[in-house]
Formats: structure tokens, C-alpha cells, sequence
């Protein structure tokens, strides 16, 4: 089982918070392995959402975050278009989630990943051909095969 896999934000939270370390651990070996794999993608609104909770939270990180940001540029992120946006009202209808769980959703399948890494969905639950992961419940190599 193998496939890109978009990033929500609070994984890339937690590769930067060490105040939950199996959290932390967890994170940064998903990170490592989709940098290895460059399996990884994002949208430009996990990336906002990123820098506006770093900024909140330790706000002596931001030029940090800002080159963690740039970094993430390679992982090729989704603008958010019209066609996006309306996806995502579908999205939301048809499953009965917060619009800006919508919209990841809805960028995640644009980029036509396999998985969604993500604490904030069921774990397992599937988008139509988008399969949510639990990165703390999951390691990267029960879906990207050690040989890649």
C-alpha cells in the first residue's frame, strides 16, 4: 500500500512541540519518512494554519516556522481555487464536517493523495479513495513499504 500522502497541520505542530514527546516522535519520523519518500504534501492553508499556531504559541520560533514553511514549498502545495472551494461545500455536505475540514479534504483529493494524515478525523474513515491515517496510531511504513 503506497500513495502520496497530504499532511494536516497538527502533524506538523507536533514535529515542532516537545511537549508531548511520543507525539513529537511520532511526528518526526512521518516527516522524515515522507522527506525521504517526497510522498508528502500540503496546502497553503495547512501552512497559514501552521504559522498562525507557531506564532500564537512560541512566538520566538517564527523565523523558524517561516524556513520550515519554505522548506514545505517542495511538497508542492495546493492553492486553494474556486474549484476547491466549491468541492469542499460537496465535502462538507456530504459528510457532516467543519468547513475547514472540508477544504483539506478537498485539497488533499486534488492532489490526488491516498491518505490523509490527520488526528482529527476517524481513523481509517475514507473520503472516497482518501484514506484518513492517525499518525499516532499508525507508523509510516504500515503505508509507504520500507523498500521506497
Amino acid at each position: 500500500m503506497s500513495g502520496l500522502v497530504f499532511v494536516d497541520t497538527n502533524v506538523l505542530l507536533y514535529a515542532v512541540d516537545v511537549g508531548d514527546k511520543r507525539k513529537h516522535d511520532a511526528a518526526m519520523a512521518w516527516r522524515r519518512r515522507l522527506w525521504e519518500t517526497r510522498q508528502g504534501r500540503v496546502s497553503f492553508q495547512v501552512l497559514q494554519e501552521f504559522y498562525v499556531n507557531v506564532f500564537r504559541k512560541w512566538p520566538q520560533s517564527l523565523d523558524s516556522a517561516r524556513v520550515e514553511i519554505l522548506d514545505l514549498f517542495a511538497w508542492q502545495p495546493v492553492v486553494i481555487s474556486a474549484e476547491i472551494l466549491k468541492s469542499s461545500w460537496k465535502i462538507q455536505d456530504r459528510y457532516g464536517i467543519s468547513f475547514w475540514d472540508a477544504l483539506i479534504v478537498a485539497a488533499a483529493k486534488s492532489s490526488n493523495c491516498s491518505f490523509l494524515l490527520s488526528e482529527d478525523f476517524q481513523s481509517a474513515f475514507d473520503f472516497g479513495g482518501l484514506r484518513v491515517i492517525n499518525p499516532f496510531r499508525a507508523q509510516p511504513n504500515d503505508i509507504i513499504p520500507p523498500d521506497l
